[in-house]
C-alpha cells in the first residue's frame, strides 16, 4: 500500500515528510530500547547514561511532528485517508514518546550497580522477554513503514506471549525475594525493568492498531484479536485501497 498522490506536489511532499519524520523517530526509539536492554543485561553504565541523555531528543521529535500535523490540518483541511494519516501519526508519536520514556527508565535502573547479582540470576528470562518485546516493536514499525495491515494484525498476536513471559518473570522474582530478603531492593528494580519492557510491548501493539485504522479505516482499539481477524481480515478479503482526493494549491 502506498500513499495516494495529489495534484499539489507540495501537499504530497508535506504528507511524505510527516511520514518520514515518524519513521526517523521510530528508528531512534527502537535504538534507544535496544541500547537500554544491552545496558541492563551487560552491566554497562556508560551506555545506560547515553540512553537516558537522549530522551530529550525523542521528546523534541514528538513536538516537531505534532506541530507539523497541526499545520497541515489548518492549511490543507485533510479529508478521508489523508485525515486518517494525520490522526494516526499524532497517535503514533505519542506512543513512540512513551516507549522512549520506558527505555529511559530501564537505562536509569541499569545504572544501579546493585542490580548486578539479580540480573545475573534472571539473565536468561530477561533476555528472552527483551527479545520478544524488541521483535514486536520492530515488526510494528515495519508495518507502519510499509502500511501493511496484515503484518500489523499478526504482530498484535504477540501481546499474550509478552504478558505471559512477564508474569513468569515476576513470579520468579517474588521467589527470590522470599528466599533472600536482602535482595528485595535489587529484585524490585529488575521487576520494574521487566514492567517497562511489558509496557513497550503494549505501546507497540497500539502502533499496530493505528496501522489497521490507517489502512482499513476501522478503529480496532479494545477489540479482541479474534474479532479483528474475523471482521476485518477475512480470508478472501482484499486490502482496502488507500486513495487520497486530488487537490490543488
Amino acid at each position: 500500500m502506498e500513499l495516494g498522490q495529489h495534484i499539489s506536489q507540495r501537499y504530497n511532499q508535506e504528507l511524505e515528510n510527516i511520514r518520514n519524520q515518524v519513521l526517523k523517530m521510530g528508528g531512534l526509539v527502537e535504538q534507544q530500547s535496544i541500547n537500554a536492554v544491552k545496558a541492563l543485561l551487560n552491566h554497562d553504565p556508560e551506555l545506560a547514561r547515553e540512553v537516558a541523555s537522549r530522551d530529550d531528543e525523542v521528546n523534541s521529535m514528538e513536538v516537531a511532528i505534532d506541530e507539523e500535523c497541526t499545520r497541515v490540518i489548518a492549511k490543507r483541511q485533510p479529508a478521508a485517508s489523508d485525515l486518517r494519516l494525520v490522526v494516526a501519526v499524532i497517535k503514533t508519536i505519542t506512543d513512540l514518546e512513551r516507549i522512549g520514556d520506558e527505555a529511559q527508565k530501564i537505562a536509569l535502573y541499569a545504572q544501579k550497580l546493585s542490580l548486578r547479582d539479580t540480573v545475573n540470576d534472571m539473565h536468561s528470562e530477561l533476555a528472552h522477554l527483551s527479545r520478544r518485546v524488541l521483535d514486536t516493536l520492530r515488526d510494528s514499525l515495519h508495518a507502519f513503514a510499509r502500511l501493511d495491515a496484515n503484518q500489523a494484525v499478526e504482530t498484535l498476536g504477540q501481546d499474550k506471549h509478552i504478558d505471559k513471559e512477564f508474569e513468569n518473570l515476576s513470579r520468579l522474582l517474588i521467589t527470590h525475594m522470599m528466599e533472600d530478603p536482602r535482595r528485595i531492593k535489587s529484585a524490585l528494580r529488575v521487576n520494574w525493568c521487566a514492567r517497562s519492557l511489558e509496557r513497550i510491548g503494549d505501546h507497540a501493539q497500539n502502533l499496530c492498531e493505528y496501522v489497521i485504522y490507517l489502512v482499513k479505516g476501522k478503529d480496532v482499539r479494545h477489540k479482541s484479536l479474534e474479532h479483528i481477524r474475523a471482521k476485518h481480515f477475512p480470508m478472501d478479503d482484499e486490502e482496502t485501497p488507500f486513495v487520497t482526493p486530488k487537490l490543488a494549491d
